[in-house]
């Protein structure tokens, strides 16, 4: 039987996340958003013009949740709600310009970051993290399909 290493796993993978996200908040301008906003930013830009029901089921949230953080977003300036034409009754959630410079920011610092590091590894360090992509991302797959599931 294989040695048991998902305790490990898990804690490089929060430290990590943990750590990337301490190093970013340093060169922010403007308010710190955190962890389930930006998902909710990220969730929208994806997905144009999802509703508040769907975003939370999307992010496993109950819906009161988001539609705090949607009224937060929305008096900050980085989400605009449009009705729905299709439901008079419902919102569509979209982007705004600030928003989109935000994540375009974040992310090329989340890689010029992360560049940085793996420079640093040697090539042995870096091939096998390379080859762990594919597993990592079926990992997040199954993740959210049990999620799903629950």
């Amino acid at each position: 039987m294989e040695p048991d290493y998902s305790e490990e796993l898990a804690d490089a993978l929060v430290r990590i996340q943990r750590l990337v996200r301490r190093r970013l908040r340093g060169g922010l301008t403007g308010p710190r958003l955190r962890g389930a906003e930006v998902e909710l930013l990220r969730l929208v830009e994806a997905r144009p013009g999802i509703g508040i029901s769907d975003a939370a089921r999307a992010l496993h949230l109950a819906g009161n949740s988001v539609s705090t953080l949607v009224n937060q977003l929305v008096r900050d300036g980085h989400l605009t709600r449009e009705t729905d034409p299709a439901d008079r009754r419902a919102a569509r959630l979209l982007l705004t310009e600030t928003a989109e410079k935000r994540l375009e920011d974040w992310r090329r610092r989340r890689t010029e970051l992360i560049g940085r590091q793996l420079s640093r590894l040697d090539e042995a360090d870096r091939a096998a993290l390379r080859a762990a992509l594919p597993a990592l991302r079926k990992l997040a797959v199954t993740l959210h399909e049990e999620a799903e599931e629950a």
